[in-house]
């Protein structure tokens, strides 16, 4: 769900549209006096009086202050938000959930291309699915050894207003290396012959009515995506939120299923700070994905990535990998198998795919 509001210019709390006003009774002693000088009141900064509002869930909201409504409309796929905020810069939104915020997607980016490519003995082609924003295209680009890198996603609407306000992406669009396909990723995967060392999942989150959360299924890694890796090839996916009590909606689910899949699956995560939690990715293979040192991590970084990470070094690539005692042990005990029939979304509602 996604609401903006305008703030009320009295003190209280917004419900639904309603102002509440704050009683006195629960106003702090340390509150100022409530009578001001013209002067004081002219030297205050003046709010924001526009706010995004996300619901993540039926009885907690996620609100920022936003400075300018981008764009918004709907695609044939689903709603399409961009908005100018004030903490997070450019805000890409999708069927309500926040998508990518200027402010820190390096962390999310960076997280879902470079662990994979790192793991990997020598990355020459790369398939995303999804990724329309371009960030993801633009950080596997960096590495030196890539040659082709095929991103697929649905919507073209999304990829266009992307590419025209997201400027940072211009040279990854512009980049000869780069096919942007607008289509399915199963249809376009089903229908191609030829095998990628790396499949990353730069999907939209699960949600009910969704364009894309039969890509998070035991049958699609199974009989799609699978054939399409090559031998020691690795997929990476997004698999939503992995936070103390969020980890069960959709995360531990796509580890476990992946896990009937592939012999190796390592889950890791970060805190993005515009998602609100901490986030999870997961990599998969039928071969080992060997830890490495930090010290050698750090080394492959100088060697094959073009620019500096903002985020990812071997000290920090080994913290995403530990998990808290928690969430590794509802990870260990899931059993729940991510099927079009026993899907498992996350809160909120897309605009139903006419795919």
């Amino acid at each position: 769900m996604v609401e903006f509001f305008e703030e009320s210019s009295s003190n209280g709390v917004h419900v639904n549209g309603t102002t509440h006003q704050t009683s006195a009774s629960n106003r702090t002693s340390h509150q100022p006096s409530a009578t001001k000088t013209a002067a004081a009141a002219e030297a205050e900064p003046k709010k924001r009086c526009l706010w995004f509002e996300e619901e993540l869930e039926e009885d907690l909201r996620w609100v920022f202050g936003v400075s300018k409504i981008l764009h918004t409309g709907v695609s044939e796929f689903q709603d399409i938000e961009l908005v100018e905020s004030g903490p997070f810069g450019k805000v890409l939104i999708l069927d309500g959930k926040l998508q990518s915020a200027e402010a820190d997607e390096f962390v999310y980016h960076e997280s879902i291309v470079h662990p994979a490519l790192l793991y990997h003995s020598n990355p020459k082609s790369v398939f995303i699915m999804g990724g329309g924003e371009g960030s993801t295209a633009r950080e596997a680009l960096r590495h030196r050894s890539v040659e082709e890198v095929v991103m697929c996603d649905i919507d073209e609407e999304v990829v266009n207003f992307c590419r025209k306000h997201l400027t940072v992406n211009a040279e990854a669009f512009r980049s000869n290396r780069l096919e942007l396909v607008i289509n399915c990723a199963r249809a376009e995967l089903e229908n191609r012959t030829e095998q990628f060392d790396i499949i990353i999942g730069d999907l939209a989150d699960p949600v009910a009515g969704g364009p894309c959360y039969q890509l998070y299924t035991k049958s699609f890694y199974e009989h799609v995506l699978k054939p399409r890796l090559k031998d020691g090839g690795i997929l990476v996916t997004q698999g939503g939120p992995a936070g103390i009590l969020t980890h069960t909606e959709v995360y531990s689910s796509i580890y476990n299923t992946l896990r009937q899949t592939f012999k190796y699956v390592v889950p890791y995560a970060a805190h993005v700070p515009s998602y609100a939690d901490t986030w999870g990715w997961i990599m998969a293979s039928d071969q080992p994905i060997p830890a490495i040192s930090a010290e050698e991590t750090n080394l492959r970084i100088k060697q094959r990535i073009n620019g500096e990470l903002k985020f990812l070094d071997g000290q920090t690539l080994s913290a995403t990998h530990a998990l808290n005692k928690h969430v590794r042990n509802s990870l260990a005990a899931e059993r729940h198998v991510y099927t079009e029939e026993t899907a498992r979304f996350i809160h909120g509602h897309g605009t139903a795919s006419k795919n």
